[in-house]
């Protein structure tokens, strides 16, 4: 058995499977909506499907905005339903645009990961892209110094890299101004290690997939409201919440697919230029 970075047990020699999930937009009541979503529904929606549908889940990932108001309470509530779905799996979180670190710091129960994982010859890396105050992403010195020392303190190791926003536009003007602005420093640091595999990340309310010198780039639905691809403007889609799966081997292949909850009427404002 080999330790994980949290001290916990993580069985060697099989499929590792981690799902990410993202951009809940919990708000201290239990009747937040966005878009005339009630998002703590949509929220659970997903939760019953994952576990419903998967099994022997290694690792949850949410990649940021997590709450629309930054509350303690959004945050305690947040844990309280993936515990109650998933009681059983070890939790990973990042803060988003829209998270506030005091509040996340301010939880009562049991504190998820935030930095980083060891599981079998995989090196799971949590970035955080926050700005205070601003829709935009930006990776601080300290945190690109971090994944340069974990890149060269496990070379050996495949590596996937979760933080909450795009390092790349993604088709979306109206959205693809809030990237991460020192996305080149980042890719400067990647592209010295062959092993960085996969870099994904939440923000967009969408799918998304590019490959970038063997690095394959991915974003992922909410648990909420989608955003429609591929639009200038503001517009929402039709699709439903959903999350990740990745599946890795130790060999260093994976696979990644999104699934989605069944259709449900939610009272969505579609026509909406903005929230």
């Amino acid at each position: 058995m080999e330790k994980a970075k949290n001290g916990n047990d993580v069985k060697q020699n099989k499929t590792i499977k981690i799902l990410q999930f993202t951009d809940s937009h919990l708000g201290a009541s239990t009747n937040e909506t966005l878009l005339g979503l009630r998002t703590e529904q949509s929220l659970c929606d997903v939760l019953e499907k994952i576990a419903a549908s998967e099994t022997d889940i290694d690792l949850l990932v949410a990649t940021g905005d997590i709450s629309n108001d930054g509350s303690a309470e959004s945050y305690d509530r947040f844990l309280s339903l993936v515990y109650r779905y998933l009681p059983n799996t070890k939790l990973a979180w990042l803060d988003g645009n829209h998270d506030d670190p005091a509040g996340m710091d301010a939880i009562t129960l049991a504190r998820p990961i935030e930095k980083h994982l060891i599981i079998d010859n995989w090196s799971i890396v949590f970035l955080s892209s926050r700005v205070a105050g601003e829709e935009r992403g930006e990776l601080p010195l300290s945190e690109l110094d971090r994944l340069t020392s974990l890149l060269q303190k496990y070379p050996q190791h495949s590596t996937v890299i979760f933080l909450h926003h795009q390092p790349v536009p993604i088709g979306c003007e109206w959205v693809d101004g809030y990237t991460v602005s020192n996305a080149k420093d980042f890719f400067k640091v990647l592209d010295q290690y062959p092993r960085v595999k996969v870099v994904a990340w939440g923000h967009v309310h969408q799918d998304f997939r590019q490959v970038r010198n063997d690095v394959v780039l991915l974003a992922t639905p909410s648990t909420c409201i989608q955003f429609k691809p591929n639009c200038e403007n503001f517009t929402v889609d039709r699709l439903m919440p959903g999350y990740r799966l990745f599946e890795l081997h130790n060999d260093g292949h994976w696979t990644t697919e999104v699934r989605r909850i069944s259709h449900r009427d939610y009272p969505i404002n579609f026509v909406s230029s903005g929230y």
